[in-house]
């Protein structure tokens, strides 16, 4: 488990600026999720810390809800703890369904620039260490 978190921070997240969360409907049970957001918000020499964006994904039960009825518990906890208040370290946005690059672009630089401008990011979660359990799979086996 350390080895894999260690390749994750150091060999993954070293040379990233923003670090991109595609959030589907069973993201927020995933340990190598929680991980890589781990690493991206921790500034070490060798491992600057990223920005945050996440994209809520059409397949994510609460996309259509977003972000009037937000559901913290079907998002990474991680995540979710660094999206609150007047200026937060890390910010969730709907996947656009049309012109993705052009509408992606943006909240990518803005999650650049919100990098080194909150002094803190909330780490203060334990690491997952396995993936969280959950009726993410039901029905998907047939």
């Amino acid at each position: 488990m350390d080895e894999i978190r260690r390749r994750i921070r150091d060999d993954h997240i070293a040379d990233s600026v923003v670090t991109i969360v595609l959030i589907g409907r069973c993201t927020w049970q995933r340990k190598h999720v929680d991980w890589e957001i781990s690493a991206s918000i921790i500034d070490r020499p060798n491992n600057e810390r990223c920005g945050v964006v996440g994209l809520l994904l059409p397949t994510h039960p609460d996309y259509d809800k977003w972000p009037k009825d937000r559901n913290p518990r079907l998002i990474p906890p991680r995540l979710a703890r660094n999206i609150g208040g007047n200026d937060p370290f890390a910010a969730i946005y709907k996947w656009p369904r049309k012109r993705v690059s052009k509408r992606v672009i943006p909240k990518v630089h803005r999650a650049f620039l919100r990098k080194d401008k909150t002094p803190w990011p909330d780490d203060g979660l334990h690491l997952f260490r396995d993936n969280r359990s959950g009726d993410c799979h039901r029905g998907w086996q047939n």
